[in-house]
C-alpha cells in the first residue's frame, strides 16, 4: 500500500504534483525498458559464457590428464624441479565496454613465451604437451574471467533497475496518484462550501 504524501490541499500543490507523477510514470517507462532489454542481453550472454566455460573445462581436463601422465612416467620430484626451471613472463592489458550503460572489463593478452628450461633428455614428453596446453588455455581463462565479471556486474545493474522500477511502480506513482486524488477531492469539498455559503448568503440579501 503507497503510504500517504504530507502536503497542503491547494491548486499549486495540485499542478506540482501531476507534473511530478507525469514524469515518474516517463522515468518508470524508460527504466522498464532500460531492465527487458538488460535481462535479454544477460541471457544471450549467460548462454555464451555457458558455452566457453565448457570449453574451457574440456582443455582444463586434457590439460590435467596429460600432467597425470608425466606423474605417472617419472617420480614427482622431477616433475617438481622441471616446472622450477620453466618460466615465462605474460601482461593483461585492462580495457572496459559499456553494455547498456554497464562497463564490463575487457582483459587483452598478449602473446606469450614460455621456456622450458629443463632437461628433455629427462622429463617425459607428455610433461611438454602438459604445458603447451596450458599455455594455449590461459588466454581463454583470462577471457572467461572477464566474461564472467562482466556478467555479475550486469546482474547488479539489472537487480539496481528492478527496485527503482518497483520503487517507481508500488511507491512513489500511487502515492502521487492518492495525493493528486485526496486533493481534488478536498477541493471540490470547499468548492461545494464556498458555494453553499454564497446561496444562503444570497438568500439572507434577497430576504431583505
Amino acid at each position: 500500500m503507497a503510504k500517504a504524501l504530507n502536503v497542503n490541499p491547494n491548486r499549486m500543490e495540485l499542478s506540482r504534483l501531476k507534473k511530478r507523477v507525469v514524469v515518474a510514470k516517463r522515468g518508470h517507462k524508460l527504466l522498464k525498458d532500460k531492465q527487458d532489454a538488460l535481462i535479454k542481453e544477460f541471457l544471450q550472454k549467460a548462454r555464451e559464457v555457458k558455452a566457453l566455460r565448457e570449453d574451457v573445462e574440456r582443455e582444463l581436463f586434457l590439460c590435467y590428464q596429460s600432467f597425470q601422465m608425466a606423474h605417472a612416467q617419472t617420480i614427482p620430484a622431477m616433475i617438481e624441479q622441471a616446472l622450477l626451471m620453466a618460466g615465462g613472463e605474460t601482461s593483461v592489458q585492462v580495457s572496459y565496454k559499456n553494455v547498456m550503460s554497464v562497463n564490463t572489463p575487457r582483459f587483452d593478452l598478449p602473446e606469450q613465451t614460455i621456456r622450458l628450461s629443463y632437461g628433455l633428455a629427462s622429463s617425459p614428453g607428455s610433461l611438454d604437451v602438459a604445458l603447451e596446453r596450458f599455455s594455449r588455455i590461459i588466454r581463454r581463462l583470462v577471457e572467461l574471467a572477464a566474461e564472467e565479471k562482466g556478467l555479475k556486474l550486469m546482474s547488479l545493474e539489472i537487480e539496481r533497475t528492478r527496485r527503482r522500477v518497483n520503487a517507481l511502480e508500488h511507491v512513489m506513482i500511487p502515492s502521487f496518484t492518492e495525493a493528486i486524488r485526496s486533493i481534488s477531492m478536498k477541493l471540490e469539498e470547499n468548492e461545494r462550501s464556498t458555494l453553499s455559503r454564497l446561496m444562503v448568503v444570497k438568500e439572507i440579501v434577497r430576504s431583505h
